[in-house]
Protein backbone atom coordinates (compact mmCIF):
# COMPACT_ATOMS: atom_id res chain seq x y z
CA UNK A 1 0.00 0.00 0.00
CA UNK A 2 1.43 3.79 -0.40
CA UNK A 3 -1.07 5.22 1.53
CA UNK A 4 -1.00 4.53 5.59
CA UNK A 5 -3.10 5.10 7.72
CA UNK A 6 -2.44 5.33 11.70
CA UNK A 7 -4.56 6.58 14.20
CA UNK A 8 -3.28 7.70 17.73
CA UNK A 9 -4.64 5.36 20.59
CA UNK A 10 -6.41 8.27 22.20
CA UNK A 11 -8.56 8.42 18.68
CA UNK A 12 -7.54 12.04 18.29
CA UNK A 13 -4.72 12.16 15.57
CA UNK A 14 -4.90 10.75 12.24
CA UNK A 15 -1.12 10.43 10.51
CA UNK A 16 -1.82 9.65 6.45
CA UNK A 17 1.31 8.58 5.13
CA UNK A 18 1.87 8.64 1.42
CA UNK A 19 4.45 6.98 -0.48
CA UNK A 20 5.64 7.50 -3.76
CA UNK A 21 3.89 9.41 -6.70
CA UNK A 22 0.94 11.31 -5.09
CA UNK A 23 -1.18 11.74 -8.06
CA UNK A 24 -5.03 10.98 -9.43
CA UNK A 25 -3.60 7.08 -9.13
CA UNK A 26 -3.98 7.49 -5.22
CA UNK A 27 -7.70 9.32 -5.53
CA UNK A 28 -9.71 6.30 -4.17
CA UNK A 29 -6.61 5.00 -1.34
CA UNK A 30 -6.29 8.74 0.36
CA UNK A 31 -9.90 9.49 0.15
CA UNK A 32 -10.37 5.92 2.12
CA UNK A 33 -7.98 6.74 4.81
CA UNK A 34 -10.14 9.78 6.31
CA UNK A 35 -13.57 9.47 5.11
CA UNK A 36 -14.48 6.18 7.16
CA UNK A 37 -13.22 7.38 10.52
CA UNK A 38 -14.95 8.66 13.61
CA UNK A 39 -15.25 12.56 13.12
CA UNK A 40 -13.84 12.40 16.64
CA UNK A 41 -10.59 13.49 15.15
CA UNK A 42 -8.94 16.96 16.75
CA UNK A 43 -5.81 16.45 14.35
CA UNK A 44 -4.79 15.12 10.62
CA UNK A 45 -0.92 14.84 9.88
CA UNK A 46 -0.44 14.14 6.08
CA UNK A 47 3.76 12.80 6.64
CA UNK A 48 4.53 13.38 3.13
CA UNK A 49 8.59 11.54 3.79
CA UNK A 50 8.33 9.32 0.97
CA UNK A 51 6.55 11.36 -1.37
CA UNK A 52 8.52 12.10 -4.66
CA UNK A 53 6.34 13.97 -6.63
CA UNK A 54 2.60 16.04 -6.31
CA UNK A 55 0.48 17.04 -9.31
CA UNK A 56 -2.75 19.34 -9.00
CA UNK A 57 -4.63 16.42 -8.23
CA UNK A 58 -3.00 15.79 -5.01
CA UNK A 59 -3.46 19.33 -4.32
CA UNK A 60 -6.83 19.09 -4.55
CA UNK A 61 -6.75 15.97 -2.58
CA UNK A 62 -5.36 18.01 -0.10
CA UNK A 63 -7.98 20.35 -0.23
CA UNK A 64 -10.66 17.85 0.20
CA UNK A 65 -9.27 16.68 3.21
CA UNK A 66 -8.98 20.36 4.77
CA UNK A 67 -12.45 20.43 3.84
CA UNK A 68 -13.26 17.10 5.07
CA UNK A 69 -12.02 17.80 8.28
CA UNK A 70 -13.84 21.23 9.06
CA UNK A 71 -11.94 23.87 6.54
CA UNK A 72 -10.74 27.12 8.31
CA UNK A 73 -11.51 25.52 11.70
CA UNK A 74 -9.68 21.95 10.92
CA UNK A 75 -6.29 21.03 12.34
CA UNK A 76 -4.25 19.80 9.06
CA UNK A 77 -0.62 19.58 9.19
CA UNK A 78 1.89 18.49 6.24
CA UNK A 79 4.52 17.42 7.30
CA UNK A 80 8.53 15.72 6.25
CA UNK A 81 7.82 17.36 2.90
CA UNK A 82 11.01 16.94 0.36
CA UNK A 83 12.49 20.38 -1.10
CA UNK A 84 10.74 19.92 -4.56
CA UNK A 85 7.42 18.95 -2.36
CA UNK A 86 7.75 22.16 -0.54
CA UNK A 87 8.45 23.96 -3.40
CA UNK A 88 4.92 22.57 -4.98
CA UNK A 89 2.95 23.61 -2.15
CA UNK A 90 4.39 27.33 -1.88
CA UNK A 91 3.88 27.81 -5.50
CA UNK A 92 0.71 26.84 -4.58
CA UNK A 93 -0.33 29.23 -1.69
CA UNK A 94 -0.75 26.13 0.22
CA UNK A 95 1.23 27.86 2.99
CA UNK A 96 -2.01 29.73 3.66
CA UNK A 97 -3.85 26.55 4.18
CA UNK A 98 -2.20 23.97 5.73
CA UNK A 99 0.69 24.62 8.90
CA UNK A 100 3.41 23.03 6.94
CA UNK A 101 7.04 21.54 8.62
Amino acid sequence: MSVITEVSPDGQKLTISIKGRFDFAKHQEFRDSYEKLDDQLSSVVVDLKDATYLDSSALGMLLLLRDHAGGDESDVRLVNSSTDVRKILAISNFDKLFDIS
